[in-house]
């Protein structure tokens, strides 16, 4: 699945992301999401899956987005 094909929900004009290297929260076309953050050694994640940290703030602002 391309970038293009998601629907941002976060960093969008708040002047702290330059070139989409921040922490994003997107929306998929089937109502799923994808989190964009710093990798986290937290723990050993499962095969084919991965682990991601963002801020509570980009949290926030998603939920916001979609009015929750």
């Amino acid at each position: 699945m391309a970038r293009e094909e998601l629907t941002r929900l976060t960093g969008n004009g708040n002047g702290n992301c330059n070139n989409d290297d921040c922490p994003n929260v997107y929306r998929t076309a089937s109502g799923s999401f994808v989190v964009q953050g710093d990798v986290s050694k937290a723990f050993t994640a499962p095969d084919g899956e991965g682990l991601v940290e963002i801020p509570e703030k980009t949290l926030r602002e998603a939920f916001g987005a979609l009015g929750w």
